[in-house]
């Protein structure tokens, strides 16, 4: 049995663990991960220069976006040809999607340092702010293609039944970025500069590795002469555009909530977002990893027409998302107050700010797992429009009637309400679709 393809296995509980126990623990460690290299950043360098980053971060949630794209719809399309037993082409479009992944980072490279001073130049920047964008930026740049084979590799070893491996890669990655973030900021003295080589490095760790695997011809999905086929291409970019949404929006949503925060409460109240926003980031990465970890399955199935595991594996998906909800909304209501303090001592303003937030905000972890399944669930479906209408009408849409909404109404609490307020208008769209699609999918 254990030779079988976990395809090929009953759908139970333990082989969807085993599935999707290594994708969390990434996406979770990945969560962690970004949190130490922005104190890395903002304790040897300055402020400054953690503003610099941030100002960047547009740019690079683009790059990001795009191939987050590429390769979740890249992995839909492929998935469902394994499941239809057209193993030959799967292989094909699977080589061509990151053929097209290595031009487009290319294409980015040269229209990032062709744009970078006129994108920064129109700011109104301090002198000492803008020459560290450019540093960043600058050499940020170069590990463009590597960035791009990373997102794609990372999902693609999932794919291929090497989850452990992808969390070996993602784990190693992140503790080389630590590790050369003190060595070329503090030993070096390259400041942002080896900030920016030390995330590039440690993001090209999958890159590289993944090259090896998908080299060899024992894996599941390997390199082959590639095919041109403009309807891979179109369906994989629509099957990840909700990804890319998600992604591009919430820099958009992040700068509302900074704002709103500014004008009701000042300085404080964006410190006391901030906070929040890593004890939610840290709480949705479970559901992301999950979803990424069952995707493949998903598709492998929707592909082969077996609609007996499609739906069982649909019915313990939603209970093990309700399972982590409950326990997710318990540990940080009663954690508050150490997760706060980890960020702020409770003599400082903020403490007290972020508590009564937090707990408000908590009861988001009710709604966020199942929306985040359910975008996921209909990209690995290949209906990418219905995960599109799913993921922008929860990241945007409902967040902006909400953050304009409660506060007028509210105040402060009113900010504090809107995520809540907006992942249950979203629950709601999700359980329409849900169902509405439930014959079609036969889940």
């Amino acid at each position: 049995m254990e030779s079988q393809s976990v395809y090929e296995k009953p759908v139970t509980l333990k082989n969807i663990l085993k599935f999707a126990v290594p994708t969390i623990a990434m996406t979770v460690f990945m969560s962690f991960y970004t949190m130490v290299d922005g104190l890395f950043v903002s304790n040897l360098i300055g402020t400054n220069a953690l503003s610099a980053i941030n100002l960047t971060a547009p740019v690079i949630q683009l790059v990001t976006a795009i191939s987050t794209m590429l390769a979740t719809g890249g992995s839909a399309v492929i998935m469902k040809k394994m499941g239809e037993q057209k193993t030959d082409e799967a292989k094909e479009d699977f080589t061509f999607l990151i053929l097209v992944n290595v031009i487009v980072g290319i294409v980015m490279c040269a229209v990032g340092y062709l744009a970078m001073e006129h994108i920064f130049a129109g700011m109104n920047l301090s002198a000492d702010v803008e020459r560290y964008c450019v540093e960043y930026l600058s050499h940020y740049l170069v590990f463009t293609v590597p960035i791009l084979l990373m997102n794609n590799f990372t999902l693609y070893m999932i794919a291929s039944e090497k989850a452990n491996l992808s969390l070996i890669c993602s784990v190693s990655g992140g503790v080389l970025n630590m590790v050369l973030d003190y060595v070329l900021i503090a030993w070096l003295n390259m400041g942002i500069r080896g900030a920016a080589v030390a995330t590039g490095l440690g993001y090209s760790v999958t890159a590289v590795v993944g090259l090896f695997v998908f080299c060899r011809k024992k894996s599941l999905l390997h390199f082959k002469k590639p095919v041109f086929r403009f309807k891979v291409l179109t369906s994989a970019a629509t099957n990840g555009c909700s990804e890319m949404a998600t992604a591009l929006v919430t820099g958009i949503i992040t700068m509302m909530f900074n704002w709103t925060m500014l004008h009701y409460v000042g300085e404080d109240g964006v410190a006391a977002v901030t906070i929040i926003m890593y004890v939610l980031m840290f709480a949705s990465s479970l559901y992301t990893g999950y979803s990424y970890g069952v995707a493949p399955m998903l598709s492998f199935y929707y592909g082969e027409q077996n609609h007996e595991k499609l739906k069982k594996l649909v019915a313990l998906s939603l209970k093990v998302i309700a399972f982590i909800s409950v326990i997710t909304v318990a540990a940080s209501f009663f954690l508050t107050r150490p997760l706060v303090s980890v960020f702020a001592r409770p003599d400082n303003p903020v403490h007290d700010l972020a508590v009564i937030g937090n707990r408000i905000c908590t009861v988001a972890l009710f709604f966020i797992g199942f929306n985040i399944f359910a975008s996921g669930m209909f990209t690995a479906l290949s209906n990418g429009i219905v995960s599109a209408v799913l993921a922008f009408s929860r990241s945007f849409v409902f967040m902006l009637v909400t953050m304009i909404v409660l506060p007028l109404l509210l105040g402060v609490n009113g900010i504090w309400l809107a995520t809540p307020a907006a992942e249950l208008m979203a629950l709601a769209l999700s359980a329409f679709m849900f169902l509405k699609n439930k014959k079609r999918y036969g889940y």
